[in-house]
C-alpha cells in the first residue's frame, strides 16, 4: 500500500477550501476600453483572475440577476457582447445600433436594455433569443440605465434633455419624466426602491428624486463633473466619482449633503457596490487600475491593475 504524506493531503485541503472560498466570491467584470478587454477582479482575493477579449471599445457592464451571464456593451461594434461567468468566455456578440452605451438587466433574466446615445432610444432585448424585440423612444442622447428591485421600472438618463425618464416594464412605454440637473449620466436606485440618484455630470451635483413619482426631493453639490453612482452600508452612504479631480464624494442619505470626498485614480468613471455592502469599487479610466474603498473607514483599502481604459459604467459586480 502507498504511503500517504498527511502533510501534503492537509495543505491539499486547505487548499482547495481557500479556492472554494475565493470562487465563491463574488466577481467583478472591469471594461477595459482602450484594451478591447474585460478585467475579471475575484472580491475575494483582491486579484484579476481573468481577462476576457471584448472588441468593439467595450463600455457599459451589466450583471445578470442569477449572475450567470455578463453583458458588455461595445459602442463601435453597435451592440453588446455576452460574457458567461462559467469558465468565462464571450460567447456571441448581439447587434443593437450604433450607440449602444448604457446597458442594463431586469430582476427576473428576461430582458437586456440598451441605451443609444445617438437614436435617442433604449432597446429591449430578450434574453432567450438574444434579439431585439422592441425600441422606446426617449430623451435626446440616453446613457445611464437602472431597473427598480420589484422589476416595474426602468430609468432612463437623458443626457441632453438634462431629464430622467421613467418606463413602465410592464407597457414598455413612458410613464413619466422629470427634468434633473445639467448632463445626468450615471443612476442609482436604493434596495427598497425608494429613491433614484442622478449624477449630473455638467453641474456637478446629484439630483435626489423620488423613485415612484419621479418628484424631486433635493440636489447636492459634489465636485467636477460627477459621471456615476453607488449605494453601501444599507443605502445609507451614497460614493460619487468625480471624473475631473480623480476623487468620489460621499453623501449622507440622511442628511443629503455631502461628508467626505476620497482619493482615488486619474478619471474615475464606473462605481459599484459590494454586495456586503461594505467595500465599493470604482474603476478608473486613465490609470487603468480600480481602486476599492471602505466604506466604514472612507479609505482606499486597494488599487488592482486592470487593463488600458477602464471604464466598467453599469453594475459590474455579481449579485452573489
Amino acid at each position: 500500500m502507498p504511503t500517504i504524506n498527511l502533510k501534503i493531503l492537509v495543505l491539499g485541503a486547505c487548499a482547495f477550501s481557500w479556492a472554494q472560498t475565493l470562487n465563491a466570491a463574488p466577481l467583478a467584470y472591469i471594461s477595459n476600453q482602450l484594451a478591447d478587454s474585460v478585467s475579471i477582479i475575484d472580491t475575494g482575493s483582491g486579484r484579476v483572475v481573468d481577462t476576457i477579449k471584448v472588441s468593439g471599445k467595450p463600455a457599459g457592464v451589466a450583471v445578470s440577476a442569477d449572475d450567470k451571464f455578463i453583458y458588455v456593451s461595445t459602442p463601435e461594434a453597435k451592440g453588446f457582447t455576452v460574457i458567461t461567468a462559467k469558465n468565462p468566455r464571450q460567447v456571441t456578440h448581439v447587434p443593437v445600433s450604433a450607440g449602444a452605451l448604457g446597458i442594463a438587466t431586469d430582476n427576473k433574466n428576461q430582458q437586456v436594455f440598451v441605451a443609444d446615445w445617438y437614436d435617442n432610444t433604449v432597446a429591449v432585448v430578450d434574453v432567450g433569443r438574444l434579439t431585439v424585440t422592441q425600441t422606446i423612444p426617449v430623451g435626446r442622447s440616453p446613457s445611464g440605465l437602472v431597473v427598480s428591485p420589484d422589476n416595474r421600472w426602468l430609468y432612463v438618463a437623458n443626457r441632453l434633455d438634462d431629464a430622467v425618464s421613467q418606463i413602465d416594464l410592464q407597457r414598455l412605454a413612458i410613464r413619466n419624466t422629470t427634468k434633473v440637473g445639467e448632463h445626468p449620466f450615471g443612476l442609482a436606485i436604493d434596495t427598497k426602491g425608494k429613491r433614484l440618484y442622478t449624477a449630473n455630470v455638467e453641474s456637478d451635483d446629484v439630483t435626489v428624486l423620488d423613485a415612484e413619482n419621479l418628484k424631486r426631493i433635493a440636489t447636492v453639490k459634489v465636485n467636477s463633473r460627477p459621471y456615476a453612482l453607488a449605494l453601501a452600508l444599507n443605502d445609507s452612504l451614497l460614493f460619487v466619482t468625480n471624473q475631473d479631480d480623480n476623487s468620489v464624494s460621499v453623501i449622507d442619505t440622511a442628511m443629503l449633503k455631502t461628508v467626505a470626498l476620497i482619493d482615488v485614480g486619474d478619471k474615475p468613471e464606473g462605481i459599484s457596490s459590494h454586495p456586503d455592502g461594505r467595500l465599493v469599487y470604482v474603476a478608473n479610466w486613465f490609470d487603468s487600475t480600480v481602486s476599492v474603498i471602505d466604506a466604514k473607514t472612507l479609505k482606499v483599502v486597494k488599487t488592482i491593475a486592470t487593463g488600458e481604459g477602464s471604464r466598467a459604467f453599469g453594475r459590474f459586480i455579481s449579485h452573489h
